[in-house]
């Protein structure tokens, strides 16, 4: 019920060297340079010593496929389930849920179902309503009604536009969608963003750019995402940060035969500073759990395979250990800024007093040692120690 890290390198995630952190149930309770605790009154206490070892907050991966995702080669490439294990090994304590190419097969209640059974399991989940196409497939009647009523629902995605496998939306449908959600989001307390997919169509973020000039919607109401998949759409998407609007990098993405001009995360961010852009307006995900697959320059399928929550931290890793961001600036991007785009502040992205304890500790190299989800010990010495129900 009480543990007690004695002596970390703590971020929160501003450094704010060595300290002490008190955890009582799921909340951090305090955080302090010494913590003294009286054991004759907290008698069921854990003491971890964490000399030598860097807290940051848990991780937030705003997009996983958590129900599987694919099929773009039929239904023998859908791709599984994700495990509890795959989530937390990769210090991800907080994970948002979502449908991608296939919502026929894949559906809105499996989708919350298997957050639900996350969290049973320890970590915190949520999910977008909708899926690639337009209109969006939902819970109930409509987007507006699925954020007002449903707990889990914290906006629309993962919308695709610019890419040949999305429903090619016209600007009325994107703004309409828009505005549905941007009010269940007022209705219901969330978020309510459109998480929109980019693909490596010609028109990249216009019809984005359009909505905002011919609506009354705010910059905040879209995040969208693979915005490092072509170097020209980086660099149009540095235009929409200066508009006041925040973008998300996909780990995992390397430059390769069908997209020579890809760019990974860290060569991404070396780019975004080039370009003058504060990285408090960018965030980073791992599209884990979700289809890779490889297209000719016919649109057909000549490969796929499956994508990895891992890539998240060992890509922004990468770009501390290269000196393109400090510790600080890396963390930050998976933490505070995903809860704060997300409204998951002051519980998730931050290690306060009263904020939910998850944590993830580096040991010096920066691989992940020890990660906690609401107070609970998950992975240890980089294993995990809790598993999903079906898991071995």
């Amino acid at each position: 019920m009480f543990t007690l890290i004695k002596k970390g390198q703590v971020f929160t995630p501003k450094s704010h060297g060595i300290m002490d952190i008190f955890i009582v149930g799921d909340k951090i309770a305090m955080v302090a340079p010494e913590i003294n605790i009286p054991y004759d009154i907290f008698t069921d206490i854990t003491v971890l010593d964490a000399d030598g070892l860097s807290v940051t907050p848990g991780f937030i991966d705003q997009h996983v496929h958590i129900t599987g995702g694919g099929g773009e080669g039929g239904p023998a490439t859908r791709t599984p389930e994700i495990m509890l294990s795959e989530l937390t090994t990769a210090g991800v304590t907080t994970v948002v849920g979502l449908l991608g190419f296939d919502a026929v097969t894949r559906n809105i209640p499996g989708l919350l179902a298997k957050a639900r059974a996350l969290e049973a399991e320890g970590i915190t989940a949520y999910i977008y309503t909708g899926a690639y196409q337009i209109p969006a497939r939902t819970l109930t009647a409509n987007v507006r009604s699925d954020l007002v009523l449903i707990d889990k629902i914290i906006g629309t995605g993962e919308i695709a536009i610019s890419d040949h496998r999305s429903a090619q939306p016209t600007l009325a449908m994107l703004v309409k969608l828009a505005a549905e959600t941007r009010v269940g989001g007022m209705l219901g307390g969330k978020a309510g963003i459109v998480h929109l997919h980019l693909g490596e169509g010609k028109t990249g973020l216009d019809l984005v750019f359009q909505a905002l000039a011919q609506s009354d919607l705010p910059v905040t109401q879209f995040v969208p995402t693979h915005l490092n998949r072509k170097k020209n759409l980086l660099k149009q998407a540095c235009k929409f940060v200066k508009m006041g609007g925040t973008i998300d990098l996909t780990a995992g993405i390397e430059p390769e035969k069908p997209s020579p001009d890809a760019l990974n995360i860290m060569e991404s961010l070396k780019l975004l500073i080039e370009m003058g852009i504060s990285l408090n307006s960018v965030t980073a995900s791992s599209d884990g759990n979700g289809s890779l697959p490889q297209f000719n320059d016919r649109g057909e399928i000549t490969g796929i395979s499956i994508a990895s929550v891992k890539v998240l931290w060992t890509d922004i890793k990468k770009a501390i250990r290269a000196g393109v961001v400090t510790l600080e600036e890396g963390i930050r991007l998976i933490t505070f800024n995903a809860a704060n785009t997300l409204k998951l502040l002051p519980a998730k992205g931050i290690i306060a007093p009263g904020s939910d304890a998850d944590l993830v500790l580096l040991n010096p190299d920066l691989e992940i040692d020890k990660v906690y989800a609401r107070g609970r010990l998950m992975v240890d010495n980089g294993n995990a120690i809790i598993r999903g129900t079906f898991e071995k």
